[in-house]
């Protein structure tokens, strides 16, 4: 599978089993506490315990202290961290070489000129939304991902489900999608028709 998938918001064992059976080269855990589909540091630690040698184990931060996203990196076995706040390349290079993947919300008015200001392994770009920071189910305008691609690795965010993903991945081109609650049952709870849906569609692009 060429395109890197990520599961993210997972908060049970078999959910991400079964999304890296599937073909997930990423499993995403959520550790900003206003979410629904928050997890705590232990439970993803044993989660990611449980998971093969090259799934990358991504957590969610938004505007979190460095030392405490530092110390839940080492608890939960995270292999990078995904930043969406208001985070700056200051803040990025005080993560002590953390693999980093800045997020960004995406509007009409979004400059892609901004992403070469952060040094970041790779940008997720979801969709804009004034009272979530993602895991909304809202789409964003494709096109501008693929202006996005000349200043890193683009991930695409927002909305994605087993109908649309290969509209997106025609217009935006992207390095890897990521997908929450388009595969949910409810947040946090993985629907696995839906997932396996999804991973027919993805391959289908390919």
């Amino acid at each position: 599978m060429n395109i890197a998938v990520k599961i993210c918001g997972i908060t049970r064992a078999g959910d991400a089993l079964l999304a890296e059976e599937m073909g997930a080269r990423a499993i995403g855990f959520v550790f900003f506490k206003d979410s629904p589909r928050y997890i705590i540091p232990e439970k993803a630690g044993e989660i990611s315990g449980n998971l093969g040698p090259f799934t990358a184990r991504v957590g969610v931060f938004v505007d979190e202290e460095p030392d405490t996203v530092i110390s839940t990196a080492r608890t939960a076995r995270l292999t990078a961290v995904q930043l969406h706040g208001s985070e700056s390349r200051e803040y990025i290079g005080s993560l002590k070489g953390l693999n980093v993947i800045k997020a960004f919300r995406i509007g009409n008015d979004f400059d892609p000129g901004i992403l070469k200001q952060f040094n970041a392994g790779a940008f997720l770009l979801d969709a804009y939304s004034s009272d979530a920071y993602g895991g909304t189910g809202k789409t964003f305008d494709w096109r501008i991902a693929r202006k996005c691609s000349e200043y890193g690795r683009i991930i695409i965010a927002g909305g994605l489900n087993a109908s649309n993903i290969n509209e997106a991945v025609r217009i935006a081109r992207p390095w890897g999608v990521d997908v929450s609650s388009g595969i949910e049952s409810s947040p946090g709870i993985k629907d696995s028709e839906k997932m396996r849906s999804f991973f027919h569609s993805v391959a289908k692009t390919l």
